[in-house]
């Protein structure tokens, strides 16, 4: 493995091994969280489906996203969930192919945060037809759009991209 310079002097390199496993870890955790929280919000709190004050600015709520991200493309095409479902595998091989070349640890818990809720989203469209989102935040009469445990993890890794990307230091061009 060709390592960039600075990487070991500041301690931020990892052996293709470990930072895979990193990665996979994670998106299996991701994973298993997930699930286990749309079970138990479907199986034990959602019976009978209704809305839940847990604070003033947090509810539980049972709603079926057939669409992407916020609600988008949320129509009841039959061709939906097959259709995004598709887009969501091909794009995690994407990333799985993306975490196996990565260098630093940041970046593959980043794409194990993100691969662990694309899989996630995925299962429950193809068990459901739809994606079951329950967390519900609020302020001010405004509220964020439902969304889950696969959810969240897609957007912290997403986030964590954008940091690796635009603050992190970056090591130094070495010269010919």
């Amino acid at each position: 493995m060709r390592r960039r310079p600075n990487d070991r002097a500041i301690g931020l390199a990892m052996s293709s091994g470990r930072r895979l496993n990193l990665g996979l870890a994670i998106a299996v955790g991701v994973l298993v969280l997930d699930q286990l929280t749309k079970w138990w919000i479907l199986s034990v709190v959602m019976q009978p489906p209704r809305m839940i004050e847990v604070t003033p600015f947090f509810n539980l709520v049972l709603v079926w996203n057939r669409g992407i991200s916020f609600g988008l493309f949320n129509n009841s095409s039959a061709w939906n969930a097959a259709i995004l479902s598709a887009v969501a595998l091909a794009i995690t091989v994407a990333l799985v192919i993306w975490l196996w070349r990565v260098t630093q640890p940041l970046l593959a818990a980043a794409i194990g945060l993100i691969i662990g809720g694309a899989v996630g989203n995925v299962i429950d469209r193809l068990r459901f037809g739809a994606v079951c989102d329950f967390l519900d935040l609020h302020a001010f009469g405004y509220h964020w759009p439902a969304f889950n445990v696969a959810d969240a993890a897609i957007t912290l890794g997403a986030i964590a991209i954008l940091y690796d990307a635009l603050v992190r230091p970056q090591p130094a061009a070495t010269q010919r």
